[in-house]
């Protein structure tokens, strides 16, 4: 079965518009896996305008499933990735200015860079995930920095999906079956959604996990918290 990771960063959003500690993301954590999730996500960004550093040293005793933490390479985010030793770490090519991630690595400009640091996240035993646009060449090249996984970025199948389902997943499929005929394991995210999650997974039965958070938290509100997430891993059971 596809895993489910929570992204919380919107979580963290809603708190810090207000100040104080409402809701609380540590509690959130701890009730998504209560609930099913078997993973949480967190993204911090240099400003910290959703999940902070400090948030990072919260959470990480009280995530008993998988802490996968996602965020662009820069000196400071290695350091708390080192520090805290995730289960997995995702690299995103974010500028720091960045509303939301909106494009993978180029693995062949940036493979020098990518391989020196992957290199020193498996030293310290934590597993590597390259985020990528649907590009065979850029999964080719991704094997040769080291990675454990790629996670494919799925906003194009996202925003084509109600248009059309089948066009719109074939280059997916295709990066899909390149990862694994190249050895590396793989994972998706952005922009799935109760409405484009199942057909996604039923194509592609062999992600490992997807990460979920800006829909997921956003259905939360109509469904609550508890009842989202089993809606979203009944979406990703693959039947057969």
């Amino acid at each position: 079965m596809i895993r489910l990771s929570v992204n919380i960063n919107k979580i963290a959003t809603l708190r810090n518009a207000r100040g104080g500690n409402l809701p609380d993301v540590q509690q959130v954590a701890v009730d998504c896996q209560r609930f099913g999730a078997q993973g949480i996500t967190v993204h911090p960004r240099p400003d910290e305008r959703h999940i902070r550093y400090k948030d990072v040293e919260l959470l990480r005793p009280l995530v008993t499933t998988e802490f996968n933490i996602e965020g662009n390479p820069i000196p400071k985010f290695i350091d708390l990735v080192l520090q805290h030793k995730p289960d997995q770490v995702t690299l995103v090519p974010d500028d720091p200015d960045q509303l939301t991630s909106d494009h993978g690595w180029d693995t062949k400009k940036h493979k020098t860079f990518l391989t020196d640091v992957i290199g020193r996240f498996k030293e310290a035993g934590i597993r590597t995930s390259i985020f990528v646009d649907p590009d065979t060449e850029m999964i080719e090249h991704a094997v040769y920095t080291g990675t454990d996984r790629v996670e494919l970025y799925t906003e194009g199948y996202a925003s084509g999906f109600k248009t059309d389902p089948e066009a719109t997943i074939r280059p997916f499929v295709e990066a899909a079956r390149k990862a694994r005929e190249v050895g590396l394991e793989l994972n998706a995210g952005h922009d799935l959604n109760l409405e484009n999650l199942s057909f996604f997974a039923k194509n592609i039965p062999w992600v490992k996990e997807v990460s979920i958070g800006h829909a997921l938290i956003a259905d939360a509100l109509y469904y609550g918290l508890q009842n989202t997430i089993q809606l979203y891993l009944r979406a990703l059971r693959v039947e057969g």
